[in-house]
């Protein structure tokens, strides 16, 4: 019987396997650029993308589509890759065009801003404004697969990287782009596979080591130490915290900012705050996915690059924050 039962379930098995295989997260071949005309339907879709070779098959993006609800496309031409996959063509798509015309506005969105500074940024295009798009990001209309139910903002959660505005695009749908970029970036790294932390504390972590570190190459460090620090139960005493409860930097915080009452304060809190303090890059997701095995605790700037020096104990720390005004680093 368990036989029969077995030979049964097999398809249904393995056809649940191959599935799961194609919505793997994708990679960033040859840049492709894929043109939707308003005649076409998923499946005319599906085909074209296999035939560029963004997906492996049509039929994984049908049933996909057909779960995600997505669909009808917006016209125009999008800006994709060679094996990208399922999942991340979807968010291109669902994200809108991307190509740049002759009349689309450049937004330029570096990394480490606050939503209320790319609101900014967003209120400087022709008919756009800061207030409006803020509102939209702030009404929990839009949302991130990596936002859990609980949390509304999407603070951390707006993807920093140069974007083409076209003159009819509203402040809702560049939300949406910056999620959607967010999430397939997200996919690509594995973000929904986090260890130790879960996927949105490691986006908040990230946000951290964004604000903190000066190098890359300082990440996965700054990754350890947070990482170090909350096993021990110590508290993070992050400035950039500091300076995200007080509504930003400049002025450096002070140790009277140390006693501010917000749940941003990692000098008063224990873990880590309630949501990232700043849009990150890939590589700072990768570092606060992927800390080094370390077991620093202390970290300071050690020279005008902003490299880090980083300890273990007290002591050591002490000890690289005399050298740091020594060298008239603080």
């Amino acid at each position: 019987m368990f036989l029969v039962l077995a030979i049964l379930a097999s398809p249904f098995i393995l056809g649940a396997g191959w599935f799961a295989y194609q919505l793997r997260p994708g990679s960033a071949g040859k840049a492709v650029t894929i043109a939707i005309t308003k005649d076409m339907g998923t499946s005319e879709v599906a085909d074209l993308l296999a035939e560029k070779g963004v997906i492996d098959s049509a039929l994984a993006f049908n049933a996909w589509a057909t779960i995600a609800g997505a669909g009808p496309y917006d016209e125009g031409s999008y800006q994709m890759h060679q094996g990208q996959g399922v999942r991340g063509a979807l968010s291109v798509l669902k994200a809108g065009q991307q190509v740049a015309t002759a009349s689309d506005v450049k937004l330029l969105l570096p990394p480490g801003l606050t939503n209320a500074q790319i609101a900014e940024r967003v209120g400087q295009i022709p008919g756009h404004t800061a207030a409006k798009f803020l509102e939209i990001v702030n009404s929990n209309t839009i949302r991130s697969r990596y936002q859990p139910p609980e949390v509304t903002s999407l603070e951390g959660l707006l993807f920093p990287d140069t974007y083409f505005v076209g003159a009819k695009e509203s402040e809702e749908a560049i939300a949406r782009r910056l999620v959607a970029r967010f999430d397939e970036i997200g996919d690509k790294i594995g973000l929904g596979n986090a260890q130790g932390l879960t996927p949105y504390q490691t986006v908040i972590a990230a946000s951290l080591i964004q604000t903190e570190a000066k190098l890359v190459e300082d990440g996965p460090l700054i990754s350890a130490v947070i990482r170090n620090r909350i096993r021990d139960g110590m508290q993070l005493q992050v400035d950039s915290t500091l300076c995200y409860a007080k509504g930003g930097c400049p002025p450096t915080p002070t140790d009277a900012d140390k006693a501010i009452e917000s749940p941003y304060n990692t000098y008063k809190i224990a873990g880590l705050p309630p949501t990232p303090i700043a849009s990150v890059t890939e590589a700072s997701l990768v570092a606060a996915l992927n800390p080094t095995d370390v077991p620093y605790k202390f970290y300071v700037v050690s020279d005008e690059t902003g490299k880090h020096a980083f300890a273990t104990t007290l002591e050591e720390h002490e000890r690289n924050v005399a050298a740091a005004r020594a060298k008239g680093l603080l």
